[in-house]
């Protein structure tokens, strides 16, 4: 037994369960087991060539130094000049956070906000990370939780039932990981008659699968309907998932320049910078050819109606319409009672062992009796890993 005494406030988080599953599917692959990953949130596609070409450009040029803590001025003009032509978001250099992913961004404005025991509302089914983060912070997590009959969507009572004095915080995602559900106009307006009288709460806006959206109607980010609390929105975002960049490892955000100038402290004495090269890389993405990004949403969108349509079709599994990302949330509850399984993670981990499927249980994402089904994966895979669950499952 070690000697050594943790700390309390990594005590009390635990591993990203996406993260967890990806690495065993990985390494039962390396074992010779024919293991099909659907939990991954990562895009199969290449990184646009223009986009590699920038990042080697930069390299030949001597752009291997640190840069300012939170962004260099190039990227943080691509990424102002982005929320206004995407959104039509106006921001200024100063307003603008860039870290080593948005993971690290949604951190350092948690640790700019949060002090011990202010509580963070966070919307469930949820990001895995979203409550360690807070946790992380010495915030409290505190869970909206929303169910298939309701889209996974939490109503305007809902939140409004669990804001306190304490409360200092509310995450947002749409689409959201792990449903892809995406909110629509009336529902972001009726949320933020809620919000925009509590002047204490900053609204956290993660965008991240912004581009990765098929919804009939416009999509919309809230800095863009509640117009009289941008001041108190952080409108997060990366080039993760829309520019398949994830190992390159950039997020950023638009916010109040006082959070931004805290934020930029934090980065001083964590990470120092994000990589000059992905920076370089990231700032051709988002000024580039934004071609590819219709062309990988349609893509997505195909996969989903094949997924949506399969994972339906499975004994004791059904799954509400999702409006973007890339992933199908199923209800579970039939199958695990089904299969006299205890809960999703065992039904997770059976699939795994008798399948040769990797999938992430709800659990992780605040929502028991669930199962993600991630078809950031091609085709092929999605239709070998369905016809293993059918048979299976049958």
């Amino acid at each position: 037994m070690s000697s050594i005494q943790l700390s309390e406030r990594v005590q009390r988080v635990k591993p990203s369960a996406t993260i967890a599953v990806s690495t065993l599917a990985r390494e039962m692959r390396a074992a010779g087991r024919d293991v099909l990953s659907l939990s991954a949130g990562e895009p199969d596609f290449d990184t646009p060539r223009h986009v590699r070409a920038a990042a080697a450009a930069a390299m030949e040029a001597g752009d291997t130094r640190y840069t300012t803590a939170d962004g260099t001025p190039a990227l943080k003009r691509a990424i102002c000049n982005k929320f206004s032509r995407d959104n039509g978001l106006q921001f200024e250099p100063s307003q603008i956070s860039v870290g080593a992913g948005a993971k690290q961004v949604l951190f350092n404005t948690s640790a700019a906000l949060l002090n011990p025991g202010d509580e963070a509302i966070i919307l469930a089914p949820y990001w895995v990370s979203y409550p360690d983060i807070v946790k992380l912070c010495d915030g409290t997590p505190v869970i909206v939780s929303a169910g298939i009959e309701s889209g996974y969507k939490a109503t305007p009572e809902q939140v409004e039932s669990a804001i306190t004095e304490r409360t200092r915080m509310l995450f947002f995602n749409t689409p959201g990981n792990p449903t892809g559900v995406s909110y629509t106009r009336p529902e972001l307006e009726a949320l933020g008659e809620v919000l925009s009288a509590r002047e204490r709460i900053v609204v956290v806006s993660d965008d991240i699968y912004e581009h990765i959206y098929w919804g009939g109607a416009p999509w919309l980010t809230p800095a863009q309907l509640w117009t009289g609390m941008r001041d108190r929105i952080v409108t997060v975002n990366g080039v993760s998932k829309a520019y398949a960049m994830t190992g390159w490892r950039i997020g950023y955000a638009g916010a109040n320049v006082d959070l931004v100038n805290s934020m930029r402290k934090l980065c001083s004495q964590t990470t120092a910078n994000p990589s000059s090269i992905s920076q370089a890389a990231a700032a051709a993405a988002l000024e580039g050819d934004q071609s590819m990004l219709a062309a990988m949403r349609d893509a997505f969108k195909q996969r989903y109606e094949y997924a949506y349509e399969a994972v339906n079709a499975l004994p004791g599994m059904r799954c509400a319409p999702a409006q973007g990302a890339f992933y199908v949330f199923a209800d579970a509850r039939e199958a695990i009672q089904d299969q006299g399984l205890g809960n999703d993670t065992e039904l997770a981990e059976w699939i795994l062992s008798e399948a040769e499927v990797a999938l992430v249980p709800g659990a992780a994402f605040g929502a028991s009796g669930h199962i993600r089904f991630s078809f950031a994966c091609g085709m092929d895979d999605l239709r070998e890993a369905m016809r293993r669950l059918k048979r299976l499952l049958s």
